[in-house]
């Protein structure tokens, strides 16, 4: 190996996992000063900054002054003196011609990710999606700041070097095929998260799409063992079908164990460290979950006050707008974060060398790792260093272990949130819409690529023609205001999916049962 340096409204219908974390990381017990009345999600906890600093950086009202130069989570100061890109970029490799798959809360024509044709709308079966003013996009404000730090920019230009003028993400010619499962208020079910794996893995090689690597910033709190765990199996079939899976560790504490499907032992499971300046300079942060002695984290990448786009109007950016860095930008802190940087630089690795398969990929990473203050156990093989990744001879070594089963239960997988109607839970072996869920059958189909027919999901109609390949390159904001929208108060009323059948009632009661908070030291 070698290495070389130089977010007072309670959240209702949030989600199993897209629990975003949009806000500086907590300081001297800021979290529970800061907490009162708000609900965090048990997957990527939302993060609260009460301090107005943070190091080497600040926030910033909107049209307060940013500078990229003198803030550690932005992205000059993480692609020049913290991951290595550049390394990559002055040698010409930019992701080009990669795929990445960003199941989240969907997107949004920014700049950064309109400008260059960065987006490509793939499936979009959030509860959304009947909406046709908002089908695809991102109300909630995660899958943005996500995309714009895998493949976003600012710039026409391919880069050479980081510049504080240009926002630019890790891997600016690759790009983004966003798959929405995850409403405006980022309501989801496990169920809609696999189906969406599923359609993900059978549209991979899709004209122009060359999906190569699968960013997963969520996760479930399921005890369910991994090798009969539904996701489990879900994102292990894409593994095998050639796709790199890069998954959020999740922000309990170090003392918890992974999320799924971040516990499933093929996939790049991501921690946070509290980068300074150059790779491994910091802890491991605090939020970060470490796992145990059986499954801990891979490696951890950089997840701390990350700066990336901002999504006006959106339900983070209308919650937190102390969380915005000047006008375009938006900080957030988590695994989340950290598994979209890796996201990213894998797709640098496939662009340097595309034949490299999802073993290959992952050893190269892990082998080329900077060592991180602390336990191994939550840091992994160390931080993520594109530096010495680029010139790290790729393993070909095969992961060893049993495959998965898929045989477990649906309703396990959900872990301890559920999606609420009329305050019943959603429970039991059945989909969103009532169908029941046969593990047997969906396993063989889902490890087979036959588990999507068109718009329907194991022989379900789930999606009409969302699927679409709209490419964004050239629309823009113009004339689109998101300003004063209120997405808490838009109306299920109309639904219209077809086979609809767990409730009579209207989606408008959506709600979490038993979510709470949990504090962050």
């Amino acid at each position: 190996m070698t290495s070389r340096s130089p977010f007072r409204r309670r959240l209702v219908p949030l989600v199993v996992a897209l629990a975003m974390a949009f806000a500086a990381a907590p300081t001297s017990g800021s979290a529970t000063e800061a907490a009162d009345d708000v609900w965090a999600l048990y997957a990527d906890a939302i993060i609260l900054e009460s301090s107005t600093s943070v190091t080497g950086g600040s926030w910033s009202a909107e049209n307060g002054d940013f500078d990229p130069r003198t803030s550690t989570g932005s992205w000059y100061q993480l692609q020049r003196n913290t991951m290595g890109t550049q390394q990559f970029w002055k040698n010409g490799f930019w992701g080009q011609g990669v795929g990445v798959a960003v199941v989240d809360t969907g997107a949004l024509p920014v700049e950064g990710l309109s400008n260059r044709g960065t987006v490509v709308n793939g499936l979009d079966i959030s509860f959304d999606s009947q909406n046709p003013d908002v089908v695809h996009l991102d109300g909630y404000g995660h899958g943005v700041h996500m995309a714009g730090l895998i493949a976003g920019s600012t710039s026409d230009k391919t880069p050479k070097a980081s510049s504080h003028r240009s926002f630019i993400g890790t891997a600016p010619s690759a790009h983004v095929i966003s798959v929405k499962v995850g409403s405006a208020e980022g309501a989801v079910d496990v169920s809609q998260v696999i189906a969406a794996i599923d359609w993900v893995v059978q549209h991979k090689d899709d004209p122009g799409l060359n999906i190569r690597v699968l960013n997963l910033s969520f996760g479930f709190d399921t005890v369910q063992d991994a090798a009969v765990d539904p996701l489990s199996h879900a994102v292990e079939n894409a593994w095998r079908e050639g796709i790199v899976v890069v998954a959020a560790a999740g922000n309990d504490g170090n003392a918890v164990d992974l999320r799924m499907p971040a516990r499933n032992p093929y996939v790049i499971a991501v921690g946070a460290y509290d980068q300074e300046f150059g790779p491994g300079s910091g802890p491991v942060s605090a939020f970060s979950n470490c796992g145990t002695n059986a499954r801990g984290v891979d490696l951890v990448a950089p997840g701390r006050s990350i700066v990336s786009l901002r999504s006006p109007g959106s339900y983070l950016d209308e919650m937190y707008p102390n969380a915005r860095a000047g006008a375009n930008y938006f900080k957030g802190s988590g695994t989340s974060q950290a598994a979209a940087l890796v996201s990213g630089s894998v797709a640098l690795l496939l662009s340097q060398r595309p034949g490299l398969n999802p073993d290959a990929v992952k050893n190269v990473l892990m082998d080329s790792a900077h060592p991180v203050p602390g336990s191994s156990l939550c840091a992994g093989a160390g931080a993520l260093d594109l530096w010495s990744a680029y010139q790290t001879w790729a393993d070909p070594t095969p992961q060893a272990g049993a495959r998965s089963t898929g045989l477990g239960s649906l309703d396990l997988a959900r872990g301890s949130k559920r999606l609420t109607l009329n305050g019943e839970p959603l429970s039991g072996e059945q989909d969103i819409f009532g169908n029941p869920f046969f593990a047997e059958k969906w396993s063989a189909q889902s490890a087979e690529g036959t588990s999507w027919d068109g718009g329907d999901w194991m022989d379900e109609p789930w999606s009409g023609t969302s699927w679409s390949g709209l490419s964004w390159s050239g629309l823009s904001w113009s004339g689109l205001s998101w300003s004063g929208l209120s997405w808490s108060g838009l109306s299920w009323s109309g639904l219209s999916w077809s086979g609809l059948s767990w409730s009579s009632g209207s989606w408008s009661g959506l709600s979490w049962s038993g979510l709470s908070w949990s504090s962050l030291a």
